[in-house]
C-alpha cells in the first residue's frame, strides 16, 4: 500500500507542477508571437514548431549528460523544470486562439495606457481561459501517463518512481502478471485521469476547437 501512496504522490508532484511551468511559460510565449508585431516573428515561430520533429528519444542523451552534471539524476527536477522552459505544441495552440483576439480589442487597451504585460494578462488569459484549460490538461495527462522519463531519469531510485513505472517494476520483480493486483494497480492509476477530464470535458473541447479557427 504505502509504495502505491509514493508512487501516486510522486505522479501527482510532476504531473501538477509540469502543468503549471507549461502554461506560465508557454502563455507569454504565445502572446508574443501573436499579438506582438515584431520583425523576424514568423522565423522564430517556425523554429520554435519545429522543435516538435525531434522525438525524445533523439534528445535523451545530451539531456541526460546536462541533468548528470547539475546532479539532477535521481531526482524529479528533469521532469519538472523542463517544463518552465515551454512547450512547442502549447505554445502553437495558444497562439492559434490569441490570433483570433480582435485587433481593436488591443488597440483600446493601448490607447487607455495599458502595456503588453497588462494587455496580456487582462484580456489575452481571460479570453483564452478555454484555450489555457486545454493546454493545461494536456499537459497533465501527458506527464501522468509518461513512462520513459521517470524510467529514464529515476536511476532506480524507488523512491521518485511514478505509478507508470512502479507499475512496470511490479511485474518484472514478480516475473510475471498478478492479474487481481495489477489490474486494481491500473484502476487506481487511471481513475484520477477520468475523473478530470469528465470535470474539465467541456472546456477540454471548447478549447481544442477555438484553437482551430484562424491559422
Amino acid at each position: 500500500e504505502e509504495p502505491i501512496l509514493r508512487y501516486g504522490w510522486n505522479t501527482f508532484v510532476y504531473a501538477g507542477l509540469a502543468t503549471v511551468g507549461v502554461v506560465v511559460s508557454s502563455v507569454p510565449v504565445a502572446y508574443a508571437l501573436s499579438v506582438i508585431k515584431w520583425r523576424g516573428q514568423r522565423a522564430v515561430f517556425l523554429l520554435v514548431i519545429s522543435t516538435m520533429m525531434l522525438p525524445s528519444q533523439v534528445t535523451i542523451v545530451p539531456l541526460f549528460l546536462l541533468f548528470k552534471h547539475l546532479h539532477w539524476i535521481g531526482s524529479l527536477k528533469p521532469l519538472i523544470v523542463p517544463a518552465f522552459l515551454g512547450d512547442a505544441f502549447s505554445i502553437f495552440l495558444l497562439r492559434q486562439f490569441f490570433l483570433t483576439i480582435p485587433s481593436e480589442l488591443v488597440d483600446a487597451a493601448r490607447v487607455d495606457g495599458a502595456n503588453e504585460f497588462q494587455i496580456m494578462w487582462h484580456v489575452g488569459v481571460r479570453v483564452a481561459k478555454p484555450a489555457i484549460a486545454a493546454v493545461g490538461l494536456f499537459e497533465f495527462l501527458y506527464a501522468w501517463n509518461d513512462f520513459f522519463g521517470p524510467l529514464i531519469y529515476s536511476l532506480n531510485n524507488d523512491k521518485i518512481w511514478t505509478l507508470s513505472v512502479g507499475l512496470q517494476q511490479f511485474t518484472t520483480i514478480h516475473r510475471g502478471v498478478l492479474w487481481n493486483q495489477q489490474m486494481a494497480a491500473s484502476v487506481v492509476f487511471m481513475l484520477p485521469v477520468i475523473i478530470l477530464f469528465l470535470i474539465a470535458q467541456k472546456a477540454f473541447i471548447e478549447g481544442v476547437t477555438l484553437t482551430g479557427v484562424k491559422g
